[in-house]
């Protein structure tokens, strides 16, 4: 695996505007509408605590230790990381949880499976690999699946190994009112052997034997 450097140093924010400088590309995705800056919004608006509607996934008294804007996670295959919009540790009846956060409104999912294989390289059938066994997912995957839940799902799993807490999640925080692309998450829960609903909390046990908590919740149109 290629080591990539990750930061390891990291200053408080002030406000919503300190999110900014953390997108690949402010000028197109910092705008108020868009999942960025909805995100940036709606987290800072919590004041030191998770946002509503993803503290209700949780059971328990819930509190958060710490939150990291546009948080980068090395995956085996190449220098390209899973960037989560929000990775955040979170404490939740005495369990420790390694949160990834997907933040969306109206901007989909990505390429599928089927998409991003095709003419795969060396480095992406490795990375596929190593997703699908840290999921304990079967090959071969639905060609249908997002790739970006994958690779966010996974980062979860791999920060949760990394800073040794007891469970992981990986959330879809939309702001779409309509509920765009629930379907693509959906589907991605079928894949790991659940059925999902809107605001409930999925649970899945790894083959590693790590708990994972799955979710789609729904922000409010506050922020956006």
């Amino acid at each position: 695996m290629e080591v990539v450097a990750i930061a390891h140093i990291l200053v408080p924010t002030d406000g919503p505007n300190d999110w900014r400088q953390f997108l690949a590309d402010p000028e197109k995705q910092w705008k108020r509408g868009y999942s960025a800056m909805a995100a940036a919004l709606s987290w800072e608006a919590a004041a030191g605590s998770l946002p509503t509607e993803i503290a209700t996934l949780f059971a328990g008294d819930i509190e958060l230790l710490l939150a990291i804007p546009e948080h980068k996670v090395p995956l085996p295959g190449g220098r390209r990381e899973s960037q989560c919009d929000v990775f955040a540790l979170v404490s939740a009846s005495n369990n420790t949880i390694s949160l990834a956060v997907e933040a969306k409104v109206n901007e989909p999912f990505g390429p599928t499976v089927k998409e991003w294989m095709q003419n795969p390289s060396p480095g992406k059938r490795e990375r596929i690999s190593f997703i699908c066994e840290a999921l304990g997912l079967e090959g071969p995957l639905p060609e249908e699946l997002r790739y970006q839940l994958l690779h966010r799902t996974a980062a979860a799993v791999i920060e949760a190994q990394r800073f040794k807490t007891d469970r992981a999640a990986m959330v879809v925080q939309s702001f779409s009112q309509q509920h765009r692309w629930f379907e693509d998450f959906a589907l991605f829960c079928e894949a790991m052997g659940q059925n999902t609903e809107l605001n409930q909390p999925l649970e899945v046990v790894l083959p590693s034997g790590l708990p994972l908590t799955l979710g789609w919740a729904v922000g409010s149109p506050e922020f956006l």
